[in-house]
């Protein structure tokens, strides 16, 4: 994972911006589930009202609602208020209530009211519905005041009882009672006139109170509360509070909304169009919302997609610079095969990755944090449904990556195995048909195919198995939330439209974790593609050029020198190699031979610096070759493999490929020293004929001349010719070199060959024997005091040609 945030982190502004723009992107997506719940809440349930408080209330209203409402309570809502009498701009005929600009702008005060108004305002909507329950109330509340009333009465009639009684009594004399007394007649008379008295009183109460009961009977539940004296309304307020101190503050703001809505329409305002209106102007915000969100993906998409092309297109060209920079070692460590499928298949694995990185992965932790604090907001009480949903998902992944992780690491490894097989079939086909061998590389090539759909498959099937999984796992969290939610909703905790918010907000989060299961898929191989890729890039190359370069002159001599040079290859345990000295001179052809694997290419692989020498050094011109740049060095030489190599283009491309800025002339010039003009003159396009990859459309001849002539071509100092005549016929072979003899008079010429006839009229032939010089000198020499090289000339030449040579007759028996 470091590897790949390393290569991601050079496109850090660009992850800025990606970031910026996934924020603006999750806020758009967090806020739709919002508006969706408002919709439902207050545009369908609520009719389009969102105020705690009405706007404006019609004075009998506001009247009625203050029955509910304690003295300074009372100041503070009528201080919230402006009394309307005229031009209340209501159709309406009465004077109206209409909330000041300033509150409406002050939260707090607005809260304050909200406070105030919230159960009056309940109260008001419960009384007003009619149901059984507010009869009942009313009833009740009319039996106990007839009640009271008619037992106060009782006692006013008692009392005017008492005080006729007593009025009587205080106006009687002594004489009066005495006659009384004696007078039985006159008592009774008495007593007739004070229960007449009596009656009269009782009757004039009884009127008063029947007046009373009959008002009580006619009055509405809002006129018997103010009938009630405010002591006693206020004690029946508290104990109705009380009573709703356990109501949840949703049911209590729903009923402020069922009574503003009644408000409104009491002053004839249109409902309906307050409803619509906030129906459409929520759902035009979350078109906009949507909109702005689609545009923030497509844009995150565009930056996402070119950061992982650009990390691509440097991987790659990093991965190139480093391979053409490796010497021979480090093409012995890594395979052909193996850096085709990192510079291809591993890089896109990175690439991929990345994108999916910066579009989904930094996309995840934004949503699950936004969600989850959407949620907080939304309902407390079931955010455990959230974590229950994340611990399932983190077991999930926790299994498969267990599973499957280890089958990542060899896939890739699979991969090489398929592209080497596949590409030995390609290249040897010719030799596989001639020694019918097709059977064996098919049940070779089927092992590589299958072992590698084999881990496939079963890396698929594992990661097959997430997308049930988590469908089961967020249908199960959609059910648990209704569920919760609907019992929630009953006990009016929470609204319709919040457990649906709940619910996408939860689906959010959830998506969240299931991008990054998605990504879980991805990241294992692509972790080990990067590892591979990091390994060509941090691969310690063993030729470097020197910190202090020494600067070859523009014009040199080109002596090339050996000074006890050894060399073995790096973790061998013997010299390949061993104690070499001689100097190759201008105007001179060194020749090497030796039989097969003594050693005659390593030791000319030595001069470009494909490999540097373990012991001794080589020289240029005095100065040792190790202290020169390679560019520098490998400029002043024209090598010709010993496999020839062409490149796909034309015979012109090929010939001028060390030369691009060369003439026409020259490349002829080449041509025909390299005696290359008869069959490219025969060919329809002649120099601008086409040359498939490898050369595979031309002879070996033809690929060993063109080899030739694109050294020639690039005019250098030091012709190195690594058995570069083998394919060529022996006519051929005598005359290129008779021509290469006239035109490189000047230069240093070192040929590696296996026929004697190439080298002979070398002025100094090397023989190699098991990495050691086992002779130098002439082929007369050689042929005098070299056991080696007569072993050599007796297997290529005649007893004539040897006894020819011996009596220094070479050039008439070999031309």
């Amino acid at each position: 994972m470091k590897k790949l945030f390393k290569y991601m982190g050079m496109y850090w502004k660009a992850m800025i911006a990606i970031l910026a723009v996934l924020i603006v992107q999750a806020y758009c997506d967090l806020s739709l589930p919002a508006y969706t719940s408002d919709i439902v809440n207050v545009g369908i349930q609520q009719g389009g009202i969102n105020e705690s408080i009405p706007d404006a209330i019609a004075q009998k209203d506001m009247d009625k609602l203050l029955l509910f409402v304690n003295a300074d309570d009372t100041k503070t809502v009528k201080s919230a208020y402006e009394l309307k009498k005229k031009d209340t701009g209501f159709d309406y005929d009465g004077a109206v209530y209409v909330l000041k600009e300033k509150v409406k702008e002050d939260e707090k005060k607005t809260e304050k009211v909200s406070k105030i108004l919230g159960k009056p305002m309940l109260f008001v909507s419960g009384i007003e519905s009619g149901s059984d329950t507010t009869k009942k109330m009313e009833d009740s509340m009319k039996e106990n005041m007839k009640s009271s009333i008619q037992k106060a009465a009782d006692e006013q009639k008692k009392a005017a009882a008492k005080q006729v009684e007593d009025a009587a009594a205080a106006q009687m004399t002594g004489e009066m009672k005495a006659a009384i007394a004696a007078n039985p007649q006159m008592a009774a008379q008495m007593q007739e006139q004070q229960d007449q008295a009596v009656q009269q009183v009782e009757e004039k109460i009884q009127k008063k109170i029947d007046e009373q009961l009959k008002k009580i009977d006619d009055a509405d539940i809002f006129e018997l509360f103010e009938m009630i004296p405010e002591e006693q309304r206020v004690e029946v307020i508290d104990k109705m509070s009380e009573q709703m101190d356990d109501m949840p503050e949703t049911m209590v703001e729903q009923a402020a909304t069922v009574y503003i809505k009644s408000a409104y329409s009491n002053l004839k305002m249109d409902t309906d169009h307050i409803q619509n209106s906030y129906i459409l102007s929520t759902g035009g915000k979350m078109l906009a919302l949507a909109f702005l969100g689609m545009i923030a993906s497509v844009l995150v998409g565009f930056i996402a997609s070119r950061v992982g092309a650009s990390a691509g297109r440097d991987l790659r060209g990093q991965v190139f610079r480093k391979v053409v920079g490796f010497s021979n070692n480090e093409f012995d460590h890594f395979s052909t095969a193996s850096l085709i499928t990192r510079s291809t298949n591993d890089i896109q694995q990175i690439q991929m990755l990345i994108v999916m990185l910066l579009r989904m992965v930094l996309y995840a932790p934004i949503m699950a944090i936004g969600g989850i604090y959407k949620v907080f907001h939304t309902n407390v009480s079931m955010s455990w449904i959230i974590g229950l949903a994340v611990l399932l998902i983190g077991l999930v992944i926790l299994v498969l990556f267990t599973v499957a992780m280890p089958k990542f690491k060899i896939l890739q490894k699979l991969v090489d195995k398929l592209n080497l097989v596949t590409r030995e079939i390609l290249t040897g086909l010719s030799v596989i048909r001639a020694f019918s061998t097709e059977k064996h590389e098919e049940e070779r090539f089927d092992m590589a195919n299958r072992d590698l759909t084999r881990t496939n498959l079963f890396v698929n099937r594992a990661m097959t198995f997430m997308m049930p999984v988590m469908m089961v796992i967020m249908n199960g969290i959609s059910v648990l939330i209704v569920w919760t939610g609907a019992h929630g909703i009953s006990d009016g905790q929470m609204q319709v439209g919040d457990m649906m918010a709940f619910i996408q907000y939860t689906m959010q989060i959830i998506f969240s974790f299931l991008m990054l299961c998605m990504i879980s898929i991805m990241l294992p191989r692509a972790a080990v593609s990067a590892d591979r890729v990091d390994e060509v890039l941090k691969s310690e190359t063993m030729i470097h050029d020197p910190k202090e370069p020494k600067a070859l002159p523009e014009k040199i001599n080109g002596v090339l020198k050996f000074d006890h040079v050894s060399f073995r290859y790096p973790g061998a345990s013997e010299d390949v190699l061993h104690d070499i000295t001689f100097e190759a001179r201008p105007g001179e052809t060194t020749a090497i031979i030796g039989s097969t694997g003594s050693g005659k290419s390593t030791l000319v692989n030595l001069i470009p610096r494909f490999y540097d020498v373990t012991e001794g050094e080589i020289t240029l011109d005095g100065m040792d070759i190790r202290d020169i740049r390679q560019h520098e060095l490998r400029a002043k030489l024209g090598y010709v493999p010993q496999k020839g190599v062409l490149f796909s283009g034309d015979i012109a491309s090929n010939i001028m490929f060390g030369n691009p800025d060369g003439s026409d002339e020259e490349m002829i010039e080449a041509a025909r020293i390299a005696q290359a003009t008869e069959f490219i003159d025969a060919k329809p396009s002649k120099y601008e004929s086409s040359i498939s990859q490898g050369g595979s459309n031309v002879s070996g001849g033809q690929k060993q001349r063109l080899s030739i002539a694109r050294a020639i071509a690039n005019h250098p100092d030091i012709f190195i010719f690594d058995d570069s005549f083998s394919a060529l016929d022996y006519k051929t072979d005598v005359t290129l070199r008779r021509a290469l003899k006239e035109n490189t008079a000047d230069s240093t010429v070192v040929i590696v060959a296996q026929r004697i006839s190439t080298i002979l009229h070398a002025e100094q032939i090397i023989v190699l024997d098991d990495g050691q010089v086992a002779g130098i000198g002439t082929h007369k020499e050689l042929l005098k005091n070299c056991e080696v090289y007569q072993q050599i000339a007796a297997s290529q030449l005649s007893e004539e040609e040897l006894k020819a040579d011996m009596e220094g007759k070479e050039e008439n028996s070999h031309e």
